[in-house]
């Protein structure tokens, strides 16, 4: 297994405050990176700086909502600033709750657009000014609904699909720079709020477990592990790749997680 450093390297996580995100963010930093992460909690923001400097390395972390550009090119903005030109950006900010496509109003339906396909466009966009061009690596982090047709789930599905175009279409424009661009799809992840929500109950917990190839729920640690090689040398000619991490749930067609509406 190769050894990632990532020494003297800035790495900036939207989203990075809990979750799989802020696992990616303590990932980069045990492999030696300086961090800066965005949230819309503050006290979230705080608690992760503080974790990612009790690791050692240099943090920053700024409270900025993914779907207002200009809060999210200042945070940026202020990364450069005090870090240097950012070398890896990982976007992954997401919305989510289930509802069959006939109850749920348009305003929902457009709060997830917003946060998941606006924001990630937002935080690319916002990024490319600050990016170290030859050599940076984006990583954005989607969904399984990008792949599959899930009920309850059409608002996540037409996000997340976007963002693994917008994945492929920014790899062509920006390749000319240097920047790499790629998606990475986790499947069920163990301990997270997004698989709580959609598997809310121990029976439910275990029908996806059953439907996994490899018969298990994953790690934060297996995403982050994904992420890091996709922001290495390791990685420099893989660009516009979307690339699942889920036991070879996605091959299954999800069978765990067919809710059908009431």
């Amino acid at each position: 297994m190769p050894v990632f450093d990532f020494s003297d390297r800035t790495v900036f996580v939207a989203g990075g405050t809990s979750g799989i995100n802020l696992g990616i963010a303590e990932a980069f930093a045990q492999a030696g990176a300086k961090l800066a992460v965005i949230g819309r909690s503050q006290d979230k923001v705080d608690a992760a700086v503080k974790k990612l400097r009790d690791l050692g390395q240099p943090a920053v972390g700024f409270a900025a909502d993914v779907r207002h550009a200009d809060a999210i090119a200042a945070a940026l903005k202020a990364t450069h600033d005090e870090l240097g030109a950012i070398d890896v950006l990982v976007s992954g900010a997401a919305g989510n709750f289930p509802s069959p496509a006939l109850g749920m109003s348009a305003n929902g339906f457009k709060a997830v657009v917003d946060i998941d396909l606006i924001g990630t466009f937002n935080v690319l966009r916002g990024a490319h000014a600050y990016l170290r061009k030859p050599g940076a690596a984006i990583v954005n982090i989607s969904a399984p609904q990008a792949l599959l047709a899930i009920p309850l789930q059409a608002h996540v599905c037409a996000a997340k699909a976007g963002v693994d175009m917008l994945t492929r279409v920014l790899a062509i424009e920006w390749g000319g720079d240097g920047i790499r661009v790629n998606s990475v799809v986790p499947g069920p992840i163990e301990n997270t709020e997004g698989m709580a929500r959609l598997a809310p109950t121990p029976d439910a917990m275990q029908a996806v477990a059953r439907s996994v190839p490899l018969g298990r729920f994953g790690s934060k640690q297996d995403v982050a592990n994904l992420v890091l090689f996709l922001a290495s040398p390791f990685a420099s000619y893989i660009t516009g790749a979307v690339i699942p991490v889920d036991g070879g749930w996605s091959t299954s067609g999800a069978g765990g997680l067919t809710p059908r509406p009431a």
